[in-house]
């Protein structure tokens, strides 16, 4: 990489190596426990799934590292691997949960990939503090958001987290590691070069456990940073210092991505979240129950509507699911890991709700993609009587958002079946602890011994 560094990369690398905890503002300092406490429930559920089990088998076989001061071990597994390893290991199970955080303008998931790399990374780091593990999942998130803002911006085509986590990880670990500016920017390149940039929409009409690269973005990350370290070279991160993506990166330290994340109730994709939360709504409301509904009519917009609206026949598709997961929600209150798993998927009285939803592409919902994620639903009763939602925004996002106890509350559900209650309030006690004064330690103590 040739020519000195522009302006922007100047500020990136500012932020990069210059932000100091109280840099941040306490609610985003607080969001950041919650998206690692919410991301490790996640991993949590997803370590005994199978995709999980094959993605730490192949990092095991795969993935192994050669020098005991690039290894790490993976999470909720114990098994030594590389640095790079581990981060994929770690956010490839994670990504075949899809109950994890995103943000809305670049469509896709930010803590999935920078939280295995931060964790990754700490094990070889030397001890980091609480405050000081916040900031580096802060950073994390704001290299990574606007990264992918800017790939949005720069490019034509969706493509998975995984793109443009790569150089939030990559930011991640040349702070972490003591890299220097150039070496940043040499990072950042290779990371941006060698990013997955996997399209997204081929994975929502063929869903499979690839899901959003988020695994292979952090694997990217990692690799990058330690190439940059020895010296490897990369062409310059057009999302970072290419002129025409200069306004996404003027507010970095004024505007915190970190503070716009929303968190899934449901491990489906988020695109579904509005519908469920209209028909679950309606049903609170007016107090009828599955048996009782005759038709539900979904309006939303065009990607929600192209999910897969038929049976799955597998957890993944599950996940990428819309008439199934209104369905499932109509039929049992709620929709969990026994829903978009092994018997739940075949659930007679779902596979007969699903004949009865219609989907329909909204222009007005449209229009408000991707800032929203918002649907409308009519429900109509055999009794004749119809019911109107009106305008639905998904739960968990700025519009409706879940409070700090509905958050440490998901965590449970999901990690407590996995984990245990004593392990999973551990858990809980050690990542929010990281905003009292408490240290990273605490909470990789609890990490690596694998599930019973």
């Amino acid at each position: 990489m040739e020519g000195a560094m522009n302006r922007m990369m100047s500020g990136v690398a500012e932020f990069v190596f210059g932000l100091a905890p109280s840099d941040i503002p306490f609610k985003a300092r607080r969001d950041a426990a919650l998206m690692c406490l919410d991301t490790l429930g996640v991993a949590a559920a997803a370590a005994p799934m199978e995709a999980g089990r094959i993605a730490r088998a192949t990092t095991h076989r795969l993935h192994a590292s050669g020098d005991p001061a690039f290894t790490a071990r993976m999470i909720f597994d114990g098994r030594p691997v590389s640095l790079a390893g581990a981060a994929y290991a770690a956010a490839t199970q994670t990504d075949n949960l899809d109950a994890h955080d995103g943000y809305n303008p670049v469509k896709g998931h930010i803590g999935v990939a920078i939280i295995p790399g931060m964790l990754a990374l700490a094990e070889q780091a030397e001890e980091i503090g609480g405050e000081d593990a916040l900031a580096l999942i802060t950073l994390g998130y704001e290299i990574a958001g606007r990264a992918g803002l800017a790939l949005h911006a720069s490019v034509s085509d969706y493509h998975t987290s995984g793109a443009w986590n790569a150089l939030g990880v990559a930011a991640v670990a040349a702070r972490m590691r003591g890299h220097t500016p150039d070496q940043l920017r040499q990072a950042l390149g290779i990371a941006e070069y060698h990013g997955p940039r996997s399209q997204m929409m081929r994975e929502i009409a063929n869903p499979s456990m690839l899901h959003d690269g988020s695994g292979w973005g952090a694997m990217v990350g990692i690799s990058a940073a330690i190439l940059a370290e020895d010296g490897f070279t990369g062409a310059p991160a057009i999302t970072v210092e290419a002129e025409e993506v200069a306004p996404i990166w003027a507010d970095l330290g004024q505007r915190w991505v970190m503070e716009s994340q929303y968190v899934k109730p449901y491990p489906i994709c988020r695109w579904a979240h509005a519908p469920i939360d209209g028909v679950r709504d309606l049903m609170i409301e007016h107090g009828f129950v599955h048996s009782d509904i005759d038709t539900i009519r979904i309006n939303t917009f065009h990607e929600s509507a192209c999910l897969f609206q038929g049976v799955p026949d597998s957890t993944s598709a599950a996940q990428y699911s819309l008439s199934f997961a209104v369905a499932a929600q109509a039929v049992h209150g709620k929709i969990g890991l026994d829903q978009v798993a092994g018997e739940g998927l075949g659930d007679p009285a779902v596979v007969a709700m699903i004949d009865r939803i219609t989907v329909v592409e909204s222009d007005a919902h449209n229009a408000t993609f991707p800032h929203t994620r918002d649907a409308d639903v009519q429900v109509t009763l055999t009794d004749g009587r119809s019911f109107d939602s009106g305008l639905v925004h998904a739960r968990g996002g700025s519009e409706r958002p879940m409070d700090e106890a509905e958050i440490i509350a998901k965590f449970h559900e999901f990690a407590v079946p996995a984990l245990g209650g004593a392990r999973a309030k551990a858990i809980e006690d050690a990542v929010m602890g990281l905003c009292d004064g408490g240290s990273l330690a605490a909470l990789r103590d609890q990490l690596y011994a694998p599930l019973d």
